[in-house]
C-alpha cells in the first residue's frame, strides 16, 4: 500500500511536520510505503529522506499514482486530489485557528479526521462536515524515543519552558519570576528565542516541572514530569491525575489555556505540584498514548476507506469540478489578500529596515552629542572649581586687608599722615625716598 502524505511545509520543525515524519516512519516499519508531499523542503525533509522516506515537491515525480491520500492542509490536500484522479483521500485538521487547517470538500475525501475535540468542533460547526465523515483520532507520542524518568523529588528544583512562540515579552519574564519565588531555576527552549532543539527526549529528564502545550506538552508527560500547560496565549492548569482524560480531549492545546499569563496564576499552579501525582499521570499517558496503538487505529482508518472506495468507487467528474470550482471561488479571494497582505509586509519590512537604519544613526549622533555635553561638563566643572578657588583666595585676600586695616600701626600711621605738618614732613620723606630708590 503505498500512501501520499501531503504538507504545507517539510522545513521547520512544527507540529505537523514531525507528524508526518512519525507517521511515516511507522508506516515504513510496518512495511507501507508513505510518500511525503510538499513544496517547502527542509530540515524535516532531509531527516525523512535519511530513513529512507521518498519525498517529493513535485507530484509528477511519482510514476504510480498512490492508492491513498493522507492529506493535511487544504492547498496541498486538493493540489494531489486534482493530480491523481480515482484515487480516495482522508483529511486531518491539526489546529483551530490556522487558515491552512480548514478542511476543503471533495467527492473523494471519505474522511476528516480531527487530532482532538476542538478541531472536531471546526470540523462540525464551522465547515458543514457530516458527523458520520468526522473521526477523532488523538496526538500520541513514540515511546521508544521518550523514556520515562527517575522519580520526580517532592519540590520541583528545576523547570524548562518548551514553546517556539514564548519570548521575554510573552510570558516568560512571569514564568522566571513566579519560578524565582519558589526558588526554582528556570530555562527555557524555542525558536523564538533563538534556542530550539530537535532532540527533546535528551533533554526533558534533566527538568521536573515543564511548562508547555500540546505535543510538547504530551511529550513532557509521557517522560514523567510535572506540566503545566502554557504558552504565549494562556496559562492552562497543572495536569493532574484528575483533568488528564479531559485535557488529553483537548490536545493539551489552545482551549486549556484560559487563564492570563500572571505571576500569580502561575504561582497557583506551580503550587499544585505533587510528585506521586504526577508518575501516576505519566503511567496513564504511557498506557493510553502510544505511537503504535495511534497507528493501529490510522491503519483501520486507511482500511475502512479504501475498503468503502472500493465498493462504491466516485467517478462523478461533474461533482469533483464543481468542488474545485467551489474550492477555487472560496481560496482564491484570500490567496489574492494572503499576496497583499505579503506585499504590504515586505513594504512594512523595507520601512521597518529604513527606520531602524535611522534609528541607529540618531543613536550614533546621540552618542556623539552625550560625549560633547560630557565634555562640555567636564569643562564646566573645571571652570566651577577654579571660580570656587578665586572666590576663596578673593576671601582670603579681604580678610588679609581687613587685618591690615584694622592693625594698630596703620591707625597711628593714618593719624599722622592727617595731622597737617607732620603729615607734609612724611609724604616729603616718602617722595624723597622713592627718588632715590629710582
Amino acid at each position: 500500500m503505498r500512501i501520499l502524505i501531503t504538507n504545507n511545509t517539510l522545513d521547520g520543525r512544527g507540529g505537523t511536520e514531525l507528524y508526518v515524519r512519525d507517521v511515516a516512519t511507522a508506516l515504513l516499519r510496518r512495511g507501507i510505503t508513505p510518500i511525503a508531499y510538499s513544496t517547502v523542503l527542509g530540515e524535516v525533509a532531509q531527516e525523512l529522506r535519511m530513513a529512507t522516506v521518498p519525498v517529493i515537491d513535485r507530484l509528477d515525480a511519482l510514476a504510480t499514482p498512490p492508492d491513498l491520500i493522507h492529506g493535511h492542509h487544504h492547498l496541498e490536500t486538493m493540489t494531489a486530489l486534482l493530480h491523481f484522479p480515482g484515487v480516495p483521500a482522508i483529511y486531518f485538521c491539526h489546529g483551530w485557528l490556522p487558515w491552512e487547517e480548514a478542511p476543503p470538500t471533495f467527492p473523494r475525501i471519505l474522511r476528516y479526521v480531527a487530532v482532538d475535540e476542538t478541531c472536531s468542533d471546526r470540523l462540525r460547526h464551522e465547515h458543514a462536515i457530516a458527523e458520520d465523515r468526522i473521526r477523532l483520532l488523538l496526538n500520541f507520542v513514540d515511546l521508544n524515543r521518550f523514556k520515562p524518568r527517575h522519580p520526580l523529588p517532592d519540590r520541583p528544583r528545576r523547570a524548562l519552558v518548551l514553546s517556539n512562540y514564548v519570548t521575554e515579552q510573552r510570558g516568560l519574564a512571569a514564568i522566571r519570576e513566579a519560578c524565582a519565588r519558589d526558588g526554582i531555576k528556570l530555562d527555557a527552549i524555542g525558536a523564538s528565542i533563538g534556542n530550539p532543539t530537535n532532540r527533546p527526549e535528551q533533554v526533558l529528564h534533566g527538568y521536573d516541572l515543564i511548562f508547555a502545550k500540546g505535543r510538547a506538552a504530551l511529550e513532557a508527560l509521557s517522560v514523567g514530569a510535572a506540566v503545566v500547560l502554557f504558552d504565549a496565549a494562556g496559562v492552562g492548569s497543572m495536569v493532574t491525575t484528575a483533568n488528564v482524560e479531559k485535557l488529553r480531549l483537548l490536545n493539551f492545546g489552545v482551549r486549556t489555556l484560559q487563564n492570563p499569563v500572571e505571576i500569580e496564576v502561575l504561582k497557583q499552579e506551580i503550587g499544585r505540584y505533587n510528585a506521586a501525582d504526577a508518575m501516576q499521570v505519566s503511567s496513564w499517558v504511557r498506557q493510553t498514548a502510544g505511537l503504535d496503538d495511534a497507528l493501529d487505529h490510522l491503519l483501520a482508518l486507511y482500511d475502512d476507506v479504501l475498503g468503502e472506495y472500493r465498493r462504491n468507487p466516485v467517478s462523478d467528474n461533474r461533482a469533483e469540478l464543481r468542488a474545485a470550482s467551489d474550492y477555487l471561488r472560496r481560496w482564491v479571494p484570500n490567496l489574492t489578500l494572503q499576496q497583499r497582505a505579503r506585499a504590504q509586509h515586505e513594504a512594512l519590512t523595507i520601512e521597518h529596515k529604513r527606520l531602524r537604519a535611522e534609528c541607529e544613526y540618531l543613536r550614533e549622533q546621540r552618542q556623539d552629542r552625550q560625549a560633547e555635553c560630557d565634555s562640555l561638563k567636564y569643562h564646566l566643572d573645571s571652570v566651577r572649581r577654579e571660580h570656587e578657588n578665586l572666590q576663596i583666595e578673593r576671601d582670603n585676600l579681604r580678610c588679609d586687608l581687613d587685618r591690615i586695616y584694622g592693625s594698630p600701626t596703620l591707625r597711628l600711621r593714618n593719624r599722622l599722615i592727617g595731622m597737617p605738618l607732620v603729615g607734609q614732613v612724611l609724604r616729603s620723606c616718602v617722595r624723597l625716598i622713592a627718588g632715590r630708590v629710582n
